[in-house]
């Protein structure tokens, strides 16, 4: 049996995902599915502020160790200063990344890849993937450039379709729900367009 490391983005996100593997395996490159030895990943340090990173981190933990019991490990970094001058130098017209989403997955997907060079793992896959705001194809570049440069396999699976089944999942386990995607960026563009009263309702733990 294949050794499967899934970078989760968030607890959310991989508790769907978490199911479909225990019980179906991976959609691998041949189109098969395949049962694999699955271990998920947390290495999100594009996440702001910082206590918002301890809250999906710790919800991550908590849904591995205490709900699903499954094999998980915590690349515990948390930089914002370093993300957010890389993303001011090289994200932009006519620079290395044209999307800050693209620089996001590929520096996220590669601390994983390392990981799994490390660790003797066959695989990579992403939770990102079960996101229909997510860029796919981006997500995809990503995996397949890094798949060359480590000659670790990268699996793509398309899961959006089961966006919000996955969520619906975590609110009964009772898991920290986010409201926006992670970066500062994102945070900025998910509350800009909102009033007071949408913000209270937010700040109280209610979906806008």
């Amino acid at each position: 049996m294949r050794k499967l490391l899934m970078h989760a983005c968030c607890a959310p996100c991989f508790v769907y995902i978490e199911k479909d593997l225990r019980e179906n395996g991976i959609i691998n490159n041949t189109g098969e599915l395949e049962k694999v030895d699955y271990t998920a990943c947390f290495y999100n340090p594009n996440i702001h502020p910082s206590i918002e990173y301890e809250k999906r981190k710790e919800s991550f933990i908590t849904f591995c160790n205490d709900i699903v019991m499954c094999q998980n490990v915590v690349i515990d970094h948390y930089d914002l200063s370093s993300y957010v001058k890389y993303v001011v130098e090289n994200v932009g017209d006519g620079k290395k990344y044209s999307v800050r989403c693209e620089y996001c997955y590929y520096m996220r997907l590669k601390k994983v890849f390392e990981y799994a060079k490390e660790n003797n793992f066959d695989l990579v896959s992403t939770t990102l993937t079960i996101s229909p705001y997510q860029n796919h194809e981006l997500i995809k570049k990503a995996g397949e450039k890094l798949q060359d440069e480590y000659g670790i396999e990268f699996v793509y699976n398309d899961y959006k379709e089961h966006f919000r089944e996955g969520h619906k999942m975590a609110r009964d386990y009772g898991l920290y729900m986010q409201k926006y995607c992670g970066c500062i960026f994102s945070e900025e563009s998910r509350y800009n367009c909102y009033t007071k009263k949408d913000l209270e309702k937010a700040k109280n733990g209610m979906i806008i």
